[in-house]
């Protein structure tokens, strides 16, 4: 299955670059230039995964961050980081944002693609940790008088 990624970058080559190099890899991609529609593309699109430039003219990626995550339709979206800046201090204002990844610039293409496929993984399914539901998905009986 093909995964749906959103790249918001206001740097035309870069989107172009994130873009391709992501069509490159399987992958269905919107591109939004301007952050103030990411919201609204975000919805319509429905991505596993938003890519995002922090520092964006009208809105920073940061408020956009923030944005999602308080979205109860976005919230639980991975968002990858994407900056110039380079500091700790900045990864750590990334993160506390919501972000789940950050990728800083210029930007290794192999690393950025091993980083976007760290979020293409197939998930696996929960775990089931209730004893009860254990032997009730393997046919046997539980207790119910304990």
């Amino acid at each position: 299955m093909t995964r749906k990624v959103l790249v918001v970058e206001d740097n035309e080559l870069n989107l172009r670059l994130f873009c391709d190099l992501l069509r490159a890899h399987d992958c269905t991609v919107e591109g939004v230039r301007d952050g103030r529609e990411a919201l609204d593309t975000a919805h319509r699109f429905a991505p596993d995964l938003i890519v995002m430039d922090i520092q964006m003219p009208h809105v920073t990626g940061l408020e956009l961050i923030e944005a999602i995550r308080a979205d109860n339709e976005l919230a639980h979206t991975p968002v990858m980081a994407v900056t110039a800046y380079a500091g700790k201090a900045d990864e750590e204002r990334a993160r506390a944002a919501g972000a789940d990844a950050y990728v800083s610039k210029p930007i290794s293409l192999m690393r950025f693609v091993a980083a976007v496929e760290e979020f293409m993984r197939p998930q696996s399914p929960p775990v089931q940790t209730d004893p009860h539901a254990i032997r009730e998905a393997e046919g046997g009986a539980t207790d119910q008088s304990a």
